[in-house]
């Protein structure tokens, strides 16, 4: 897919000018605006994100507070829970000027051309998942007057409750499935998801629904079951085929590559954590996950995991050694490259929730195993996508399966705990769903100087542009969610 496509015609956008006169001052070779088809592109790789919020907010901190990850550095704030607000703040800060802007825009745009209901669903669908992500990280938002400085002249938007942004982001994901059909859609190959695939989108609206209905369960469980339900007999995902992701590309430059790739290319300090390293013992994904840091090796017996919370100099003390070469790394061989696609749903997640909509409500055919056992595969199988290099032998699965079979009286960690594997490198859903369910079962690290007493944050932290720019909405906010602190919890993670 061209991605390059949707730079050359914001290019054109920029380079073009209305200054209000009439045709005679009309350059005929400069469009007076960029096709839909180019933002949809250019939305779904702003959702992707720049390599600015994938390392601060994603990976500094919510990949080491969720322990995929951990380093001695001192800037990877999550490791140690101290407060960088401006790492804090940076997917509120990159995704309003990109991501949202381009999509509030998309929808005026559609509704001046006529366009059909389903070009207008999906950007429905995929502004749901934007949303979704700012709302799950940071509670309450700018939401329905967020993106509209030019077409409503709104500069300083409300923050809406959360309960009301989910109330109205469920409600989008319904109307929104309900239009969608088969065939494609005229979005085409501007699509980097699904190439316009109706039935793919509509499964994806389906899931998003179940993983949005399932974050209520501990403010609304009969909501939750509802939600559940509907997205369910709506139809989700079926397969990897199904899975949400934005390929990308090594060039050109920017938003073109995976942000994650970006950032591994720059930065080593990460390693990865010893609760990981511990789960992964005996699963086939260990090797390909994670290469040891001095040679490369990806034998697993070489893969040693590295503590969270440590300093170098607490590093010394506690094991006398004094670099973490010896210890494992993200192997860079077969993933995290700048080509790598970024996911943003997955099948593998899919059935475990609804393993664990069986489990709660008999739903989905009431036996969580086999969707326990088909999320397991799922989840060994996708990295397919990334490289042939991850290809995991069905053997090797089956086996994984037979010492680590479905346990009923273990039901729901053990399902969020394979979801928390699963959801690796998709760090804002593994920071969601642990909130929501509490597993995997974290040990909590207890830097001196942290902020947040030895607990793990429970969220992200306002932008500090926001609290100075409008600060009216930004205290009306907090007068109502609570401090903007990391440990003030969102409405739907009660404790």
């Amino acid at each position: 897919m061209k991605k390059l496509l949707f730079i050359l015609s914001f290019a054109l956008v920029l380079g073009s000018c209305d200054n209000g006169f009439e045709d005679l001052n009309v350059n005929p070779t400069k469009p007076s605006q960029v096709p839909v088809t180019s933002k949809l592109t250019a939305a779904q790789l702003f959702t992707s994100g720049e390599r600015y919020e994938n390392w601060r907010t994603g990976l500094i901190y919510q990949s080491t507070m969720m322990q995929h990850y951990a380093t001695t550095a001192g800037y990877w704030s999550g490791d140690k829970y101290t407060w960088n607000r401006g790492y804090a703040s940076s997917l509120i800060d990159r995704y309003y000027g990109n991501a949202v802007k381009t999509l509030v825009d998309m929808q005026v745009q559609l509704d001046q051309e006529e366009a059909p209901e389903e070009m207008k669903s999906i950007v429905r669908v995929l502004k749901v998942f934007v949303f979704s992500r700012l709302t799950d990280l940071y509670g309450d938002i700018p939401y329905s007057e967020a993106g509209k400085a030019v077409t409503d002249g709104i500069l300083l938007p409300k923050y809406d409750a959360q309960s009301e942004i989910y109330a109205d982001m469920l409600k989008e994901l319904e109307e929104a499935s309900a239009a969608l059909g088969s065939g494609t859609s005229g979005f085409g190959s501007a699509d980097l998801f699904y190439g316009g695939d109706l039935a793919k989108w509509k499964r994806f609206a389906n899931s998003m629904m179940l993983r949005l209905g399932l974050r209520l369960i501990k403010v609304d469980a009969a909501g939750a079951q509802a939600w559940a339900t509907k997205a369910i007999s709506g139809g989700v995902m079926e397969s990897n085929g199904d899975i949400a992701y934005v390929p990308h590309t090594v060039g050109p430059g920017g938003i073109n590559q995976n942000g994650i790739g970006e950032v591994f290319q720059a930065d080593g300090n990460q390693r990865m954590s010893k609760t990981f390293i511990d789960f992964l013992q005996g699963d086939p994904r260990l090797p390909i996950l994670a290469a040891r840091r001095s040679d490369g090796s990806t034998d697993p017996a070489d893969l040693k995991g590295f503590p969270n919370g440590l300093d170098l100099e607490m590093l010394l003390a506690d094991t006398g050694e004094e670099n973490t070469d010896a210890y494992a790394e993200p192997n860079r061989a077969i993933m995290t490259r700048r080509d790598s696609p970024m996911f943003f749903q997955t099948y593998a997640e899919v059935e475990f929730m609804l393993a664990e909509a069986a489990v709660r409500w008999g739903l989905a055919g009431g036996d969580p195993e086999p969707h326990y056992n088909a999320g397991v595969r799922a989840a060994m199988k996708m990295y397919e996508i990334d490289s042939p290099d991850a290809a995991i032998a069905d053997g090797d699965i089956d086996a994984y399966l037979v010492a680590n079979p479905f346990d009923s009286a273990n039901a729901l960690e053990q399902i969020n705990t394979q979801y928390w594997a699963a959801t690796y490198l998709n760090e804002y859903e593994t920071f969601s769903n642990w909130r929501r369910t509490g597993f995997p079962v974290l040990v909590p690290v207890n830097y001196p100087g942290n902020e947040t007493g030895g607990t793990i944050p429970r969220r992200m932290t306002y932008s500090v542009g926001d609290q100075a720019n409008n600060p009216d909405n930004y205290n009306e906010a907090i007068s109502r969610q609570g401090p903007d602190l990391l440990t003030t919890r969102v409405w739907w993670d009660v404790p």
